[in-house]
């Protein structure tokens, strides 16, 4: 799967050393797990559709009631039609320097502040609806003043969530400009019980599959598949011994792709299949 470089594959009809810029995006197909590398941090305004987002150990989905903002990075990230069989989000991305003038602008920092999640969900209200609203890629790309506009939009809604969220908006605000990098181990062991894929665990780690095995047998002293493998199963167990599931509900979840495959491996690493232990 290639990897999407966003905003860079928006650059045609815009300046590429633009700090803040707006994107109307709309798709007719639904895409899933897409690769996204995020070079600047981002607010996703979902107006039609689902939205569901991978990074590091975390994943989050919205639908159009809500909207996100997202730091900078690697992403992986599923976006589902509507009912309409369209998908339509305007997209609002700005600079770490821009951030950064913001903070100084308008914001006391001085502790230091660290990084929770790498996203932040806003919940859509009537301002929020008409801020979108006033956002348009067309607005501001043919305008003599729109460098100025486009700041003037970027405070707006800042202060406005600001305003909304407190502190807890703030402090996120804080960790999109921190240094701080997610260790691997607490990418792996974030996803243990996901059903990601080696590669799109190698991927939200930032290296190829090829350096992530290498690095992970450094690590683990065991090859990753054989390693999630492992976790995987032991957690099935744990969850077929509650009684409250079946093979059939979990199996999706521990990363098989098939019952079959689940229960094969399943009765060669327990010696018992797994419908012996939901009966």
């Amino acid at each position: 799967m290639p990897i999407e470089n966003i905003p860079e594959i928006y650059f045609q009809n815009i300046k590429t050393d633009q700090d803040i810029f707006v994107y109307d995006f709309k798709m007719s197909s639904d895409v899933v797990k897409s690769k996204v590398n995020l070079s600047m941090n981002m607010f996703s305004f979902l107006q039609v559709g689902k939205k569901q987002v991978h990074f590091a150990g975390t994943s989050v989905a919205v639908n159009k009631a809500q909207s996100l903002l997202l730091k900078k990075g690697n992403w992986l990230w599923t976006e589902l039609l509507d009912t309409e069989a369209v998908y339509y989000c305007k997209l609002f991305f700005f600079s770490e320097k821009k951030l950064t003038d913001f903070l100084s602008k308008y914001t006391n920092n001085v502790k230091p502040y660290k990084e929770e999640v790498p996203y932040f969900v806003i919940e859509n209200d009537d301002y929020i609806a008409a801020f979108i609203n006033s956002l348009s890629s067309n607005t501001f790309t043919d305008h003599s003043y729109s460098d100025a506009l486009l700041v003037l939009k970027f405070e707006e809604i800042m202060l406005y969530l600001l305003n909304k969220y407190g502190s807890t908006f703030e402090d996120y605000l804080h960790s999109l400009i921190s240094k701080e990098i997610s260790l691997f181990k607490n990418v792996v062991e974030s996803n243990v019980n996901s059903n990601l894929k080696l590669e799109e665990i190698a991927f939200l780690c930032n290296m190829s599959l090829s350096t992530f095995k290498r690095h992970f047998t450094s690590e683990y002293k065991e090859p990753p598949g054989k390693w999630l493998q492992d976790k995987r199963l032991h957690k099935a167990k744990e969850l077929l011994e509650g009684g409250d599931l079946k093979a059939s509900d979990i199996y999706l979840d521990i990363g098989y792709n098939n019952l079959s495959n689940f229960s094969v491996a399943f009765k060669k690493k327990f010696g018992i299949s797994p419908t012996d232990l939901s009966n």
